[in-house]
């Protein structure tokens, strides 16, 4: 049986992960939950899996998670609880879906504790690539991506064929607003970008799936994942989200990775990795899927995509910044503070003003993420 802690685990990665769990109790057990600040959900969650160890990151709210708790279990505050769940003796998997840059001080905890890691946050190694997957060479420590597209590229490389990748296609349906004009982009309110046509994901990920920066992002996470170029990695609309990824190799075979759409599948896969069990989880029709198709995204109305090229290229804290940048602008934009446009227009702006640290350390680029954030609120919130 594998002991499984969550950092996230009631957000939409890690509510998922306890369903893949709860279907099969007899191969997972569930020995530490994380949660920001959502206390009921993280308070049933642990009333429902019984695990050792509960972290919440809030610590305002420590006493109304105490009080919701049916037995007596260990419950750590702050950020340092969380780090210890991510490096608790007893846990075999570690699952990282804390979702932004605050996902990197636990990942690293688990990293230090060699724990096999089933990556879902993509902003540290955006942020912080390097670094991260130095460390994991070197306490050879396994990362499993759990994301839908950089999972699917895991499966359709295996060692032997790692240094034979032509190129990779990271797969997007194109998100809510494919079919939206440009010139109402402006006006868009959060709930118009919020429901994904294909995914249900977290509030802050939506934003970033209907600006495109996700997918952006996922190409600067495959490079460092995956050892590859971003010049090796294209972005390809696929509407119908059945294929994942591809990969070319150097002899014009192309493996893809098709599975239905749902998160429980790759999640179902990283938790059993190496072996492939049998599970209930629902399974492609082929019969039923009437069209595969694929198109070059439209940087036009999408240039976060271009704005994550041209940061990866530049390297050093860029990456970084661009990350803290983004993240505090979606803030920003869920609260109604700002349009829909100016999410990724200040996160340009943040980015052509950045002075970049070529080879940072953890603290230079927690440095940078605040400065990036705070020059959004400044250039957003003044007066």
């Amino acid at each position: 049986m594998k002991k499984i802690a969550i950092l996230g685990s009631t957000g939409s990665v890690g509510q998922n992960a306890l369903e893949v769990i709860s279907r099969h109790k007899d191969v997972f057990r569930v020995v530490g939950l994380t949660a920001n600040r959502n206390v009921g959900l993280l308070a049933r969650q642990a009333n429902r899996f019984d695990p050792r160890l509960v972290a919440l990151c809030d610590i305002s709210r420590y006493s109304e998670l105490k009080r919701s708790m049916d037995n007596p279990r260990k419950i750590l505050k702050g950020s340092d609880g969380v780090n210890e769940v991510a490096s608790m003796p007893e846990a075999d998997i570690v699952i990282v879906a804390v979702s932004g840059i605050s996902g990197l001080p636990p990942l690293i905890s688990a990293i230090r504790a060699k724990k096999v890691i089933a990556l879902a946050n993509k902003e540290s190694v955006v942020a912080a690539g390097p670094i991260i997957m130095g460390m994991a060479r070197r306490m050879r420590v396994q990362i499993i991506p759990i994301d839908s597209e950089h999972n699917s590229i895991f499966q359709c490389i295996d060692e032997r064929n790692k240094t034979a990748v032509h190129k990779m296609f990271l797969m997007g349906s194109g998100g809510p607003l494919k079919n939206v004009s440009k010139n109402v982009f402006e006006k868009l309110k959060p709930h118009q970008v919020l429901t994904h046509p294909v995914w249900k994901m977290g509030r802050k990920i939506s934003v970033d799936s209907a600006t495109m920066m996700n997918k952006g992002l996922e190409v600067i996470e495959a490079s460092h994942l995956f050892g590859v170029s971003t010049s090796k990695i294209e972005v390809l609309i696929h509407p119908e989200a059945v294929i994942h990824s591809m990969v070319e190799f150097t002899d014009g075979n192309i493996i893809a990775n098709l599975f239905y759409p749902d998160m429980k599948i790759p999640i179902f896969y990283a938790l059993n990795y190496p072996k492939r069990n049998r599970s209930c989880l629902r399974r492609l029709d082929f019969t039923k899927i009437r069209n595969i198709s694929f198109r070059k995204p439209n940087v036009k109305n999408f240039p976060a995509i271009d704005l994550c090229y041209k940061a990866a290229k530049k390297g050093g804290t860029y990456p970084a910044c661009l990350t803290g940048a983004n993240e505090e602008a979606v803030m920003l934009y869920l609260k109604g503070k700002i349009k829909f446009t100016a999410v990724v227009d200040v996160v340009e702006k943040v980015l052509s003003r950045h002075k970049s640290i070529k080879n940072p350390s953890l603290d230079e680029i927690f440095y940078v993420d605040r400065e990036a954030k705070e020059e959004v609120r400044r250039l957003c919130l003044r007066s």
